[in-house]
């Protein structure tokens, strides 16, 4: 029970340290700089009477709203607002925040869908984020890089085989709409489950739809406990579509600057080039080539050099970046996906006529390219794809010619067999990645000849069942894959002989002629 003596040492020493705060503040008059809105409209305001206003520095409206400054001129600053415009009317007080745009980072954002500010959307409550950081940072030096020669596992067989990604690229998915490009992405997040890489997918733009059905492939076949989903949705202001990858980039690259690796998905950033194109007009900025400002190229440059693998000294961390963009009717000499292309460190190439004819991953082989390539490649896998890129050419050029008539010889008929069950092991279902050890046994498969005995429309099933097969058969090359990415001579031997019991056993029996 609280003394009458206790409560007077307590009031004395609450006046003791009041008094020390009072001595220590700086008596006089502070200038405090308040502009005016000018004009407000369409995710923008112009302001006046802030003339020492910094760029991209934060600027807070009395009414609660946040915006930052884009554009500044002699008399007035362009400021592009974060929050709904509706309650903003020409007139009202900005005041500078004297500091940037900033997000939340941190590993209590894992597992949970925000937006570009770090505000949750998924009803689980605030989040308890270690610290802010600035969305604009700096891309590592040269100095501080490393090579890029570890793998990144995707799952898809097409990709990890022929364009094999490495932890610190960055690989552009281009594409027309709806023909498979975010699935792409989406399941190399979900091959992630088993990894050390945690995965930030950031949607910039997309329809409410479309984001639910990638959450919801992660969630029912990933590791959700190891991903931050970031939505910009359409309906949201440009401001805050535009800012998503640079806050997406900062959250992802916490867990690289602390020896960890992170992959980030951006989709996708023809909808970010079509914001800033609109921000940039809106701002009365000078229209260049398809309108667009002269800076659209830096603006997407720094924010893709952000994507590195770091130096040992600077801790061994990674960020590899996949961006997504949209073409259109397979135009890839527009400006924005020739202006990406040339960023990145190469493109996955989908074209909608194999995406029709039921090739899915619809990836085009002869355009597609990797320019890490096979440094990065596990080597069991390496040594097993070494000649398939150049086989499946090889067959597509015969298929071309054969079609118009004429009886292929004995040779030019075994290359059509192996080209047909090539594509057809290419050919993946969607959100079903396989490990590495699969794709190993399934290439083995094909250069050995194993699958040329099978008919094409059993190959399906044969990847189906092909890891139980594996698992009793060969356990021991499996774990030997799986743990160190390579594969003896020994242990390739019992692979191969388990590979060829297992096509005996999904053979279809021959039936005796006049059998019924």
């Amino acid at each position: 029970m609280t003394t009458e003596s206790d409560a007077d040492a307590q009031a004395d020493r609450w006046l003791e340290g009041a008094s020390e705060k009072l001595g220590a503040a700086k008596l006089g008059a502070q200038a405090d700089a308040i502009g005016r809105v000018e004009e407000v409209g369409d995710g923008i305001a112009l302001i006046s009477g802030l003339p020492n206003v910094g760029l991209d520095e934060l600027l807070r409206f009395d009414k609660g709203q946040y915006g930052f400054a884009q554009v500044l001129e002699r008399d007035r600053v362009g400021c592009v607002l974060l929050d709904e415009a509706d309650a903003i009317e020409a007139g009202d007080a900005v005041r500078a925040g004297g500091d940037v745009v900033r997000v939340p980072v941190g590993p209590a954002l894992l597992g949970r869908i925000i937006d570009p500010l770090g505000r949750p959307l998924d009803g689980k409550g605030p989040i308890a984020a270690e610290r802010l950081e600035p969305i604009e940072r700096p891309a590592p030096a040269i100095i501080d890089r490393d090579l890029v020669t570890e793998p990144v596992q995707t799952g898809l067989v097409v990709v990890d085989a022929l364009f094999a990604l490495g932890r610190g690229q960055r690989e552009l998915i281009i594409g027309d709409r709806a023909i498979g490009k975010t699935t792409v992405a989406v399941d190399a997040i979900i091959n992630q489950r088993t990894s050390d890489i945690f995965c930030v997918y950031v949607a910039v733009g997309q329809k409410s739809s479309s984001v639910r059905r990638a959450i919801d492939a992660i969630t029912a076949s990933g590791a959700p406990e190891r991903c931050i989903i970031v939505v910009a949705p359409p309906a949201s202001s440009p401001g805050l579509q535009w800012v998503a990858p640079f806050a997406g980039f900062t959250m992802a690259e916490y867990f690289r600057d602390r020896g960890q690796h992170a992959l980030i998905v951006i989709d996708d950033l023809s909808k970010h080039a079509a914001t800033h194109r609109e921000i940039a007009l809106l701002t009365r900025q000078s229209p260049g080539r398809e309108a667009y400002p002269g800076d659209v190229f830096y603006v997407h440059a720094r924010l893709l050099e952000r994507a590195a693998k770091l130096s040992k000294e600077k801790g061994g961390g990674s960020l590899t970046a996949l961006p997504i963009a949209e073409t259109d009717a397979g135009n890839l000499s527009a400006y924005i996906p020739t202006n990406l292309i040339s960023i990145t460190d190469g493109q996955i190439v989908l074209d909608a006529k194999l995406f029709h004819e039921g090739q899915k991953p619809a990836v085009d082989v002869g355009v597609s390219v990797s320019r890490v390539g096979g440094k990065t490649q596990a080597r069991a896998l390496r040594e097993a794809a070494e000649m398939l890129r150049l086989d499946y050419a090889q067959f597509l050029e015969l298929e071309m010619f054969t079609r118009f008539g004429g009886m292929p010889d004995t040779r030019v008929r075994a290359q059509l067999t192996r080209g047909a069950r090539i594509r057809a092991i290419l050919a993946q279902p969607q959100h079903a990645p396989l490990r590495l050890a699969d794709e190993v046994a399934l290439i083995l498969s094909i250069q050995s000849g194993l699958l040329d005995k099978l008919p094409v429309a059993i190959v399906p099933a044969f990847r189906q069942g092909l890891a139980d097969a594996l698992g009793r058969g060969a356990p021991d090359a499996v774990r030997l894959i799986e743990e160190t990415g390579t594969l003896d001579e020994a242990h390739k031997q019992a692979l191969l002989q388990t590979l060829q019991h297992y096509v005996q056993s999904i053979t279809p029996p021959v039936k005796a002629v006049g059998a019924p």
